[in-house]
């Protein structure tokens, strides 16, 4: 084992170097960075700050009547779920992709309080203001954490609930010291491209790291090189805290909306592994048995295993992911 980290670290060292150099800055709202589908806004005041809230909204040519709503992770923005509206459009399903405040395309205010029940609420009022009352809710990761909360807070508007690896199956609080907002901070100031490119390929990818994978780094990587990252790093700060305060993993059972998991099975993602024990840290991020555990807690629940896969199966085994979800939505 110590072997093959050495290897991967040679490995990343060496590949870091022409990859740096290929970063270029991007914005605080991804200005330079072009989205799969037209982007949209809705204008929202919150805590006293006017925002912007980025959205796409993928409309078919040969509509179902049905609507979906793709949820993204905290390391990533609504632009990876583009091949994954296209085959939904195409299936003449309306697609809608927010970016959630304080992520992608939309604004990354000054200081404010996150909650979940906020990013579930900025949600609702985004789907109101395009005059989407039903929906199905896809989350991915921590969307898979703001899709629980949406669909506890307004069950009367989900068609369907899907969740692809998401965060949030565990209560870290039991296992990991508490880290404030701003050690948070600090951490997110040191990143670079290099540190974002290797842990996505240890947390994500299980070291089997694909050059298709480097565009969803370079978006982090270059706001690093924004003069206005503090900002960004500040908001990153303030939603892991957000994340690991606010478990909904008690909550599962309260679902109503018939529940698709999808599940990488390599997956071992988990907030705060660098904080505890190397036993400790071999009982978080057990994805295998944390899928089983919430397909037993969510009712009128069904589970897809995709064996050899990690964190990202609609980027990592694109097909293995759409066949079932298509599957789910259509039946």
């Amino acid at each position: 084992m110590r072997i093959k980290a050495i290897i991967t670290s040679i490995m990343l060292c060496f590949s870091g170097i022409a990859f740096s150099q290929d970063i270029k800055p991007l914005g605080i709202a991804l200005e330079g960075y072009e989205y799969p589908y037209p982007v949209s806004y809705i204008s929202l005041n919150i805590q006293g700050e006017a925002l912007k809230m980025a959205y796409m909204d993928v409309k078919p040519e040969k509509p179902n009547g049905k609507t979906i709503m793709l949820m993204h992770g905290k390391n990533f923005c609504g632009a990876y779920w583009g091949q994954t509206a296209k085959d939904l459009s195409k299936a003449g399903f309306r697609v809608v992709i927010p970016d959630q405040i304080g992520f992608g395309k939309s604004s990354k205010p000054k200081d404010i309080q996150y909650t979940f029940q906020l990013l579930a609420q900025n949600t609702k009022a985004l789907l109101d203001s395009i005059g989407v009352k039903k929906t199905s809710v896809l989350g991915h990761s921590m969307g898979g954490m703001i899709a629980t909360r949406f669909t506890l807070m307004y069950p009367e508007s989900v068609d369907k609930f899907i969740l692809e690896n998401p965060i949030g199956l565990e209560d870290w609080k039991l296992k990991v010291p508490y880290v404030d907002v701003e050690q948070w901070y600090k951490q997110e100031l040191k990143k670079t491209s290099a540190g974002i490119k290797k842990y996505m390929l240890e947390s994500y990818y299980d070291g089997k790291w694909k050059p298709e994978y480097d565009k969803w780094v370079k978006i982090l990587a270059g706001w690093t090189l924004s003069p206005e990252y503090p900002t960004i790093a500040w908001n990153s700060a303030l939603t892991y805290d957000m994340i690991f305060t606010q478990p909904v993993v008690y909550e599962f059972p309260n679902i109503k909306a018939p529940t698709l998991l999808i599940i990488g099975q390599r997956d071992r993602t988990a907030l705060g592994k660098n904080l505890v024990s190397e036993e400790v840290r071999k009982t978080m991020g057990n994805y295998p048995e944390l899928g089983r555990t919430t397909q037993k807690s969510i009712p009128n629940s069904k589970l897809v295993e995709i064996d050899n896969i990690g964190h990202l199966p609609h980027i990592e085994a694109y097909d293995r992911f759409i066949t079932p979800l298509l599957k789910f939505l259509q039946n």
